[in-house]
């Protein structure tokens, strides 16, 4: 499990810099993003708008996968990544390997994607019909679809990491030294995942939701489908939804 996550977390530190060597393409990149979790967001409303599961959707959109630089935090994993080994349980680790991996996963295909969207002369706006064609242009399916399972392991292991007593204590003992460490989003991130998780008493219908619409839109995606982000969600988009979509 640490291998795992050095590798992911090494991977991850090296694509953001190669991505930030370019202003531009650093910039192209963030509004990808930006396009990207509006989409989740009005893909998910529903579950955003639920009392229950509206917290940990929340931060799914902002503290996993969102329109953000999550340099600072990666740096301050690396830099305490052997005593967090040492002192957070296994599920703890698990949940920490899978959202720096998918963090991996997102830089690449998000730099594949924006690179395509470029090309097809995108740059100034991006709507689903070009990104749909730049999305299938940019392949890489099987790593799309690992994308969408470590969603579901993230989502997963923060579930089991709530139902387990000595973590809240542990995340509680860690929270000062980690200010005076200067290791505070990292920390941030630990506790906004435990307490949005906690808060839902029980995971596995939010994250089965979320990995099957995912997944769905995938397939259409990849089917060339003419809309392939309506997929039956609770509400129908608004009209300026519709033509971004």
């Amino acid at each position: 499990m640490a291998a795992a996550l050095r590798t992911s977390l090494s991977s991850a530190i090296a694509l953001r810099e190669d991505a930030r060597a370019d202003p531009v393409s650093a910039r192209r990149r963030m509004a990808l993003r930006e396009w990207q979790a509006a989409r989740l967001a009005r893909t998910h409303r529903d579950l955003l708008k639920d009392e229950r599961y509206a917290r940990a959707a929340a931060f799914f959109l902002s503290d996993l996968y969102g329109p953000k630089d999550f340099g600072e935090r990666d740096a301050q994993l690396d830099r305490i990544l052997p005593s967090l080994v040492a002192l957070l349980p296994a599920t703890a680790l698990a949940t920490l390997a899978a959202a720096v991996e998918m963090d991996a996963v997102s830089e690449r295909l998000d730099g594949a994607l924006a690179a395509v969207l470029v090309r097809a002369g995108c740059e100034n706006g991006i709507d689903g019909t070009a990104y749909a064609a730049a999305y299938r242009a940019a392949g890489e399916r099987a790593l799309r679809e690992r994308q969408i399972a470590l969603i579901g392991e993230v989502g997963t292991s923060l579930g089991r990491l709530t139902r387990m007593p000595l973590v809240a204590g542990i995340l509680r003992m860690m929270r000062a030294p980690a200010e005076l460490a200067g290791l505070g989003s990292l920390q941030q991130f630990l506790e906004n995942g435990f307490a949005a998780f906690r808060s839902m008493n029980g995971a596995g219908e939010f994250v089965s939701r979320i990995v099957e619409r995912e997944e769905a839109i995938l397939r259409r995606l990849f089917a060339g489908e003419p809309r392939p982000f309506e997929i039956g969600e609770p509400a129908g988009p608004t009209s300026g939804e519709r033509e971004r979509d």
